[in-house]
């Protein structure tokens, strides 16, 4: 290594770069699950601000040099709700991007706190996170708690008659087809739509869909927004 880059290295504090490496890797296990759920904020966006997080603390730190050492610090919060703000969405009534701006928002006091040097506090936190992402989500879910977009295609020999029919089978959740599209092959129709609704909501309409003798095939594309 040559001798500038040596002496750089030798001037930088050990628990400096230790609280950065750990607040990296507490904010990549958080966003590993915002990933496999496929947000916007996944794993790179939230190692980024936990890293960044505990980089301005231990600038504030460092920077303070006997006056206030939470001024840089205290910044970061109205940083976080700016990013925050831009994960949510508004349409139809339905909100969505809460839990990931939410996330976001704890994610930062997880860099904080490693900047800050309480390493015990901030991996308790990160195990709290996942706890709640995993298995509230999921309770949310078996218990149909919560609203969610699911997206579909089916095919038919009409169009018309497959949205009639799709549009009958609604009737009864009263529910409505979303964003709905129609393509045409050598063979049939094919309507993609979506559809807001619970686990149970969605599960009934695919079974109707699938007796149906108007609809010749279903496809579920799943949730488009599972949060």
């Amino acid at each position: 290594m040559p001798d500038f880059l040596q002496q750089a290295f030798s001037t930088v504090p050990a628990h400096a770069l230790a609280r950065l490496m750990l607040a990296a890797l507490l904010g990549g296990v958080i966003g590993l699950e915002r990933e496999l759920k496929h947000r916007p904020a996944g794993l790179r966006t939230t190692m980024f601000i936990c890293f960044g997080a505990a980089m301005f603390t231990l600038l504030s730190i460092a920077l303070s040099q006997g006056t206030d050492a939470t001024r840089i610090a205290s910044q970061i919060i109205p940083g976080i709700g700016f990013i925050g703000a831009g994960s949510i969405l508004h349409a139809r009534g339905l909100v969505s991007g809460l839990t990931t701006a939410a996330t976001l928002f704890v994610v930062a006091s997880v860099g904080m706190a490693v900047g800050g040097g309480l390493y015990v506090t901030a991996i308790f936190a990160t195990l709290v996170v996942l706890l709640v992402l995993f298995t509230l989500g999921r309770i949310e879910d078996i218990f149909n708690l919560k609203i969610m977009v699911f997206a579909y295609e089916a095919a038919g020999a009409s169009s018309d008659d497959v949205i009639a029919e799709i549009n009958h089978l609604l009737e009864a959740e009263h529910r409505m087809m979303d964003n709905v599209q129609i393509a045409r092959t050598p063979q049939h129709y094919r309507v993609q739509f979506t559809v807001n609704g619970t686990y149970r909501e969605q599960k009934r309409l695919v079974e109707g869909m699938q007796k149906s003798k108007v609809i010749e095939s279903v496809y579920s594309g799943g949730p488009t927004d599972h949060e």
